[in-house]
C-alpha cells in the first residue's frame, strides 16, 4: 500500500492508474478508522482494479469549533488499519493547501432543498463544506466508483446530487451500518464514549428496531410521542427523531403506501453527538 502526503506525487500516481485503464474506487475518510470504514473497502474491491483512501479531517464542515478540535485524529494507527486490511492500494492525506489552495472557503451549492433538512437544520452551511472537500477529492483521485456509509444518509443524498448537478460520471455506492455487537452505530465519535455509555448508547439502535415494529400500525405523532418517552433519562439527551421521505428527505406526519420511508434519530451522550437511522419496511 503506497502513502500520498502531497497532491503533486499523489497526482502523478493517479495519472499511471489511468494510463493502465484501470478502474479506481474510492472512500474518503476524516480518519479514526473502524471496522464500518473498512466495510466500505470490502465493497470497493468487489467492483474495482485499484481501491484509493483518504483522510483528512475538513474543517468547513464543522460547525463547532471545540467538536472539530476534539475530533479524533489517529494518522499512523489508520495507515497500520488500511495496511492490514489488504484491500487498499493507496491512501492520500493531503494537507489543507492541498485541498484549500486558495483559503479555507466553502463554495455554496443548491442541492435542491435536502440540504436543509434535519443535519442541514441543525449545522448550517455543513453540506456545503461536505460539497466542498468531496467535489475536490473526487477531481484529485478521479475515481470510478465512490463508496459512503449509510449511517450519513442525508450525506450520501448530498453526495449523489453533488455529482449529478456537477456532472461527474462517478457512480456513488452506499454501503449498510456497520454496527457494535450491541447495536450501537459505529462511528469515530464512539472513541469518546465510556464502555458503559457504549453500553447505554445500544438504546439507539433498540428505539429503531421498535419505531420499524410501529410504522405504519400506529400513526407518526404516536411514534414521535413514545420515542420521546424512551429518552426521557438522564445519561442521554434525544437531539431529534423524525421519519422522512428516503427520496426528499422531508419529514413526514403520515404514510403513503408508494413511498419509501426511514427513521433518523440523534442523541447527544455527554456531549458526544450520536446518529443513526433505519430504513422501514
Amino acid at each position: 500500500m503506497q502513502v500520498f502526503y502531497d497532491k503533486d506525487s499523489f497526482s502523478k500516481y493517479i495519472d499511471s492508474q489511468k494510463e493502465q485503464n484501470n478502474s479506481i474506487g474510492f472512500a474518503p475518510t476524516m480518519g479514526a478508522l473502524h471496522a464500518g470504514h473498512i466495510s466500505l473497502y470490502e465493497e470497493a474491491n468487489k467492483d474495482n482494479d485499484i481501491v484509493i483512501s483518504s483522510i483528512f479531517v475538513n474543517p468547513t464542515q464543522f460547525n463547532n469549533a471545540e467538536d472539530l478540535e476534539k475530533y479524533p485524529r489517529t494518522v499512523e494507527n489508520d495507515i497500520e488499519k488500511l495496511q492490514n486490511s489488504k484491500l487498499v492500494d493507496a491512501v492520500y492525506i493531503p494537507k489543507v493547501e492541498d485541498i484549500y489552495p486558495n483559503g479555507m472557503e466553502r463554495k455554496h451549492y443548491n442541492f435542491g432543498g435536502i440540504e436543509n433538512e434535519m443535519e442541514g437544520a441543525a449545522r448550517p452551511g455543513h453540506f456545503d463544506g461536505v460539497g466542498t472537500v468531496v467535489e475536490e477529492l473526487f477531481r484529485q483521485v478521479r475515481p470510478d466508483n465512490a463508496y459512503f456509509g449509510e449511517k450519513d444518509f442525508q450525506q450520501l443524498k448530498i453526495i449523489e446530487k453533488l455529482v449529478d448537478i456537477l456532472d461527474l460520471g462517478i457512480k456513488i455506492h452506499g454501503v449498510k451500518i456497520h454496527r457494535e455487537k450491541n447495536g450501537l452505530a459505529m462511528s469515530s465519535r464512539n472513541m469518546r464514549l465510556s464502555e458503559a455509555e457504549k453500553e447505554a448508547s445500544s438504546v439507539i439502535y433498540q428505539t429503531l428496531k421498535k419505531v420499524d415494529d410501529w410504522f405504519r400500525v400506529v400513526t407518526i405523532p404516536e411514534i414521535k410521542s413514545r420515542v420521546e418517552k424512551i429518552f426521557e433519562r438522564d445519561d442521554m439527551v434525544l437531539e431529534y427523531f423524525l421519519i422522512a421521505n428516503e427520496d426528499t428527505l422531508k419529514e413526514a406526519d403520515f404514510f403513503s403506501e408508494d413511498e419509501n420511508y426511514r427513521a433518523f434519530i440523534v442523541v447527544n451522550v455527554d456531549q458526544v453527538r450520536l446518529i443513526d437511522n433505519m430504513h422501514m419496511k
